[in-house]
Order: C-alpha cells, then sequence, then structure tokens
C-alpha cells in the first residue's frame, strides 16, 4: 500500500505518517517526494510517500518471485530498465540490468557491472539512492502503487544475513555486559530487520534513535520479570 503526506520538516511528515497508519515509524519506508524551503511568501514543507506492505500479499510471494524470463515485459518494464542503465551511464559506468522477480505491486531489477561495489556504495546507501530515483520515476509513469527493488552481486541478501548475524552478536553482548549497545545508521528496512529479528527474545528490547532516514537501533537488557 502506498500513502503519501506533508509536514513542515521530513520528521512531522513521517510523524503524521505513523499517526494516522498506527504504526511504527520502522514499519514503513519512506521517499522524500519534494522539499520546499521556507521563502517571504511561501512556509516550506516536505512532502513524502510512504510504503507499506501488505501481509496478505507478501505471505504468498514466494511462487510469485519466480521470474521464467529476465527480460523486460510490457513497456513499463522497458522504460524502468532503460532509466537505471541511463543514470548508472551518466555516472561513467557500463552495467546490464535485468528483471529479478515480479509480484504483486512489486518489481525486482538487478544491475550487473564491472564497478558494481561502486554502484552499492558503504552500507549500500549508492545502492538505496538509485533505489529511490527509480521509485520516483516509477511513480511519474502512473504506478505510485508498485515497489522497485533495485539489487547488485546479491547485496540485499547478504545485507539481510548479515544483519541478522550482527543482531543476535549484539544480543549475547548486551545479555553479557548488561549494558546497551547503539548499532549503526541503517535504513527503515535494515532497522525493521534488527526489531524483528530480537522481538522474540524476552529479555532483550530494542528502539529507534535519531532523525531523518537513516537511524540507529538500539540494543538493551530488560532481564525477565
Amino acid at each position: 500500500m502506498v500513502y503519501e503526506y506533508e509536514g513542515k520538516t521530513e520528521k512531522d511528515a513521517i510523524e503524521a505518517a505513523a499517526n494516522e497508519l498506527g504504526l511504527e515509524r520502522d514499519q514503513f519506508d519512506v521517499e522524500i517526494l519534494e522539499t520546499q524551503k521556507n521563502t517571504l511568501f511561501k512556509k516550506g514543507f516536505v512532502k513524502i510517500r510512504v510504503h507499506v506492505e501488505d501481509k496478505n500479499s507478501s505471505e504468498n510471494s514466494g511462487a510469485a518471485k519466480k521470474v521464467a524470463n529476465p527480460v523486460p515485459q510490457g513497456e513499463f518494464e522497458e522504460k524502468l530498465i532503460s532509466f537505471i542503465k541511463t543514470v548508472v551511464e551518466k555516472m561513467g559506468y557500463d552495467c546490464k540490468a535485468d528483471v529479478m522477480f515480479r509480484e504483486e505491486k512489486k518489481i525486482g531489477i538487478k544491475i550487473d557491472s564491472a564497478n558494481s561495489s561502486i554502484l552499492i556504495g558503504r552500507k549500500g546507501k549508492n545502492l538505496d539512492a538509485l533505489q529511490l530515483l527509480l521509485n520516483v520515476y516509477a511513480g511519474k509513469l502512473g504506478h505510485e502503487d508498485v515497489r522497485v527493488i533495485l539489487d547488485s552481486e546479491n547485496y540485499r541478501i547478504r545485507r539481510e544475513e548479515s544483519l541478522v548475524r550482527l543482531a543476535y552478536t549484539t544480543a549475547d553482548k548486551v545479555r553479557s555486559s548488561k549494558n546497551s549497545i547503539l548499532l549503526e545508521p541503517m535504513n527503515p528496512f535494515e532497522r525493521r530487520l534488527i526489531h524483528t529479528t530480537l522481538n522474540d527474545i524476552p529479555d532483550i528490547e530494542t528502539k529507534s534513535e535519531g532523525d531523518g532516514l537513516y537511524k540507529q537501533v538500539r540494543v538493551l537488557y530488560k532481564g525477565i520479570c
């Protein structure tokens, strides 16, 4: 599901979305659509788009993600592939782009390049930025309700596995020391993965700290009542 909200600041817009949807701020992904600074005659604002995953569609996504043909099907997919290749080429790198998977309201695209490490960037931030551009472009094409996932060299899967290991390792350290640990800044999806991984451990709790899109997760020891 896709929603749009406005606020005086990014924080205000995200809080408005969380309050109206009845969700925690780590339970949805956010795209910044428009930012208007304060001027003498006009008040500033930030417009965001919020993506909330449909539980029913995610439960049935296994079969849908099997792709028989990675070649883009239809004008929308062709334009997405052409757009990401053009952006990467304008950055000065050659790349090949294919469809990874298709499912209802979601499509995965992978890019292969000799410069994949640069396109992925530190902690995947370059890949996140390219993915954001793709989603904005998808919206311009009239597909605001479609979530585009961009990957390269299976980074997303490797990152998820790394974060799960990090979550359990951090929980063990917190349990031993009884001191909280603040993790590196993460995007909403990564933070949600940490929260979900540790959610069922009775003596450990997590909370997000900071402002903006990239916040940090604090892992705390709460003991067993």
